[in-house]
């Protein structure tokens, strides 16, 4: 049974209006289904639909938009809040390919997807049995937007969108009477950032306690996934292990052994071979020099040559249009595994990421499914992508409106390790895709290896898939299920 519940528009004021239009109440589409989920049987409610967020004054700031999955007639379950990243990101890719009941197929082998009419199936093996999902969009991504006495940029910034986030779980926790419930933080790419940053908004200013928090493609300390800056030591590090997947996976190096050992000889040569290196700078003898070139030629597929004129240090970008050069192919930042035929064969680094060709798949799935099962039906345009100012207008300083600050990499680290130290039952899932050039997996090691974080308050889980590691099956499933026991393990439920 399907039930939709009518629509409202919201109010658009103006400069030249004299009044302000009144807020209307929140809309919301309901619908009831039931699925099958790792061989469990649910009855469950699709609530999509608003949650207003207001000020001191108690008046509407923000319109939240979220799809909420909530198991029937169970209290205290579980639930958690998933997002994605960017900044200015909807939940569209977590939703519609790695946690929803509904997935878009996509080829696993990072195959050109085509056009459509494309494939949507259901999920059986998702997590639906052990928890309550709430896939949220920040302001200015999807149906949300700043409403009333808001000002969408009043939410564009690391410190704003965190206090957004925090503010509507704590709302939907009230208005759903679920306060009890074991709360889980799940984000994607930048969505972990947030993800630090809500937690501990949540318990300085909510007094909220999360169970656990699970980072798909970790992105905290921005120093280690940021390439494109020349004197960034740190990042001809974090990237040397994904580069030597990368070039196992293309056959641009010897693949004939194991993979594992080959990752790990490659960490181990860029933290005691290449970084004390890099310190040395000019001070590094030519037989060093010599050698340390043979070696990144051989965990990277690069020649000697390349080797020599970057002076050691291959931007992980450059890599991605280096790798294949010889054959006028570029790999894929976000997923390595893909390549694509550009024209300027002769440019620095890819033009476009080869890997983004299952965008509008993901985005006509997550269309197709929101008017046909879940019976949305509204006039308001999904921002998938974003509103186009957000990118622009984005605060990236975490310091209030006016104050003086010196430019720093983001790091949310700290929030992180805050929290852990507060909260001892606090664990955290760490899922890696080995082809991501955006947001390697060794600078999840790094980041959450110092800062203070306690080695056995964090798990660490690797793929064979890119930044979404769900697009490739065999990894869809085995993210799901570590997700699964996670959950279960950190709200006490496991079987």
């Amino acid at each position: 049974m399907l039930v939709s519940l009518p629509t409202s528009a919201l109010a658009q004021t103006t400069e030249s209006e004299s009044e302000e239009k009144p807020v209307p109440d929140p809309t919301e589409f309901v619908s009831e289904h039931t699925g099958s989920f790792n061989g469990e049987r649910i009855d469950y409610r699709v609530t999509a639909g608003e949650t207003y967020l207001q000020n001191a004054e108690g008046e509407p700031t923000a319109s939240i938009f979220s799809f909420d999955y909530v198991a029937e007639d169970e209290e205290n379950r579980p639930v958690t809040f998933v997002w994605n990243g960017g900044p200015g990101s909807s939940s569209n890719w977590l939703h519609m390919g790695g946690y929803g009941p509904k997935r878009i197929v996509v080829p696993s082998d990072a195959e050109h997807p085509g056009a459509a009419p494309y494939t949507i199936k259901d999920v059986p093996e998702t997590i639906l049995d052990v928890t309550d999902m709430v896939f949220v969009d920040p302001v200015g991504t999807g149906f949300s937007r700043a409403i009333g006495k808001g000002k969408k940029e009043d939410f564009w910034g690391l410190t704003e969108d965190a206090d957004s986030m925090a503010a509507f779980i704590a709302q939907w926790l009230t208005e759903n009477n679920r306060w009890n419930s074991p709360v889980f933080l799940l984000g994607e790419s930048f969505g972990t950032t947030r993800a630090a940053a809500v937690a501990k908004v949540l318990l300085d200013d909510y007094v909220i306690n999360v169970n656990g928090i699970v980072f798909v493609s970790q992105a905290l300390d921005y120093q280690g996934s940021t390439p494109y800056v020349d004197d960034n030591i740190i990042s001809y590090i974090t990237y040397i292990p994904t580069m030597s997947a990368t070039a196992w996976y293309h056959g641009k190096v010897d693949n004939s052994g194991d993979f594992e050992a080959f990752i790990q000889q490659s960490r181990e040569f860029a933290t005691q071979e290449l970084l004390p290196a890099l310190f040395e700078g000019n001070l590094l003898s030519e037989d060093k020099r010599a050698e340390l070139v043979s070696e990144l030629q051989r965990f990277t597929g690069l020649s000697k040559g390349y080797i020599e004129r970057v002076d050691l240090r291959i931007n992980a970008f450059r890599f991605a249009k280096e790798l294949r050069r010889d054959e006028g192919v570029a790999v894929g930042l976000l997923d390595s595994r893909y390549t694509k035929d550009e024209r300027d064969d002769v440019a620095a680094s890819p033009r476009e990421d080869a890997a983004r060709a299952i965008s509008p798949a993901y985005k006509a799935s997550l269309m197709h499914y929101m008017r046909n099962e879940l019976g949305i039906d509204w006039g308001r345009t999904y921002l998938n992508p974003a509103d186009p100012e957000l990118s622009g207008k984005w605060r990236w300083s975490p310091k209030p409106e006016g104050q003086t600050w010196e430019p720093h990499y983001v790091n949310t680290a700290p929030d992180l390790a805050a929290v852990l130290r507060s909260n001892p039952a606090l664990k955290v899932m760490v899922g890696s895709g080995y082809y991501d050039l955006v947001t390697p997996f060794f600078d999840a090691e790094y980041t959450l290896n110092r800062h203070g974080i306690a080695s056995d308050d964090i798990i660490y889980r690797y793929y064979h898939g890119g930044h979404m590691m769900y697009v490739h099956e065999p990894a869809r499933k085995a993210l799901l299920e570590d997700t699964r026991q996670f959950i279960q393990r950190q709200a006490g439920t496991t079987e």
